[in-house]
């Protein structure tokens, strides 16, 4: 299985977290892709993806998601395997906590990928977010805050990587 992690990252927290999720899941398992620095065509590549996106200011897209962003819908991602994490300020901005996660997991949704990797909301105090379920218990993806809990982020990973493995083996073997 072929994983491609793609990023963007402007003040380098997401690709720190990208790096700390390829090791936690298996750096022979995942390619790690900024996408400043990629086509987002190169995600064909992979039967997996994992995507990292944070959320800017009041619920805005990174920048170099943003600039790509019309391309986004244009990713092949039926059937295919889709992880995805954030970075947010659950404190700062908590009325657009984890949005652009959100906003990526709507954008890829129509396609109908399997997405892996939902986590709970405990833990968390924000006022709202486009990243949640229906039922607002999870999250779409991993959410991290790299500003007001920094001191989670490393369980939290690992934590992540192991769910997102073993939900990953169970897709598989149905």
């Amino acid at each position: 299985m072929k994983i491609g992690l793609f990023y963007g990252s402007t003040t380098c927290y997401t690709e720190i977290a990208a790096e700390k999720i390829r090791d936690a899941i298996g750096p022979e398992l995942v390619t790690l892709h900024n996408i400043k620095d990629c086509p987002l065509t190169d995600t064909q590549q992979y039967d997996m993806l994992i995507l990292g996106i944070s959320t800017w200011d009041y619920g805005e897209l990174q920048e170099d998601w943003a600039e790509l962003w019309e391309q986004v819908n244009g990713i092949n991602v039926t059937g295919k395997f889709v992880a995805l994490y954030g970075m947010g300020d659950q404190e700062g901005y908590g009325q657009w906590f984890q949005d652009a996660l959100g906003m990526l997991h709507d954008e890829l949704s129509p396609q109908q990928p399997i997405f892996l990797g939902y986590t709970s909301t405990q833990g968390y105090e924000f006022e709202a977010s486009k990243a949640l379920t229906p039922k607002g218990d999870q999250f779409v993806g991993l959410a991290l805050d790299e500003d007001n809990q920094y001191d989670l982020s490393d369980q939290r990973i690992n934590d992540w990587a192991l769910q997102v493995l073993t939900e990953l083996e169970q897709a598989i073997n149905q």
